[in-house]
């Protein structure tokens, strides 16, 4: 029986037992535009956050890393130079990145925003061992920037992060309920996988991640689950090892 998370007492989400101990949860920027479909909307930020500060609670390590299609997204440019586009898509990542962490300050969780290009007067540079310290200390690390170079995506940042401190999973928060062999939007017999290989994904080209993404994945070993954010408490949901969304794994 599905629990639903939102009726539970604060005491009854303690007793619960998380199946991950470290995770890397992917944020698309769509995901906190909210209705308005561009920019932040703050309050569904908040709704967001709320289930990450309940994994916290439960002691899980969570680390971050959230795209900014929702201001910007380089591949679109249209005539720009790619790497500038880029470069201003990694910056779009940072507006997020600090959103996120505002939402969770207020909900009394302990955060630190480490951004791949230096901007000291604003975030924590990444260094590796230090993202690893704030995790084992409780705090919640976002990541933003991306990987601080062009050509390469957001998805592939969190596969990159999650090797790096070795995470257990990675959450990947989207706006559909798990990984389909169509796009379900567009075709109503679309069939939704519950359980895949890498190999599959890179095979069938589906649209998981991008391919230096899947196969960054698929080298470290890392699992993948794909699930709706469109009911945040699919955070908690996944973190405790309900069976949500799609699982991709190694064969």
């Amino acid at each position: 029986m599905r629990r639903d998370f939102r009726q539970m007492k604060k005491n009854e989400v303690l007793l619960m037992q998380p199946k991950y101990k470290r995770v890397l949860l992917k944020l698309s920027g769509e995901s906190l535009a909210g209705k308005a479909g561009h920019g932040i909307d703050f309050d569904t930020v908040l709704k967001i956050c709320e289930p990450i500060k309940q994994c916290v609670d439960l002691g899980v390590e969570v680390a971050i890393v959230v795209g900014g299609g929702n201001f910007w997204r380089g591949r679109s440019s249209g005539q720009m130079d790619r790497t500038r586009a880029d470069h201003m898509g990694m910056l779009a990542t940072v507006i997020n990145a600090l959103g996120v962490a505002d939402a969770l300050e207020q909900l009394g969780v302990v955060v630190r925003v480490q951004t791949a290009i230096a901007m000291q007067q604003v975030a924590e540079p990444y260094i590796r061992n230090r993202a690893v310290r704030h995790l084992e200390k409780g705090r919640v690390v976002v990541f933003g920037c991306g990987t601080g170079n062009p050509f390469f995506s957001t998805d592939t940042t969190a596969a990159l992060r999650a090797a790096e401190i070795d995470a257990d999973i990675i959450m990947k928060a989207t706006m559909v309920d798990g990984v389909y062999d169509s796009d379900p939007k567009k075709n109503p017999n679309a069939v939704k996988y519950d359980t895949l290989s890498f190999l599959d994904v890179l095979n069938k080209n589906l649209q998981v991640m991008d391919s230096t993404a899947a196969s960054l994945c698929k080298d470290n070993n890392i699992p993948i689950l794909v699930f709706s954010i469109e009911e945040p408490e699919n955070i908690l949901r996944a973190v405790c090892g309900e069976s949500i969304g799609t699982l991709v794994k190694s064969e």
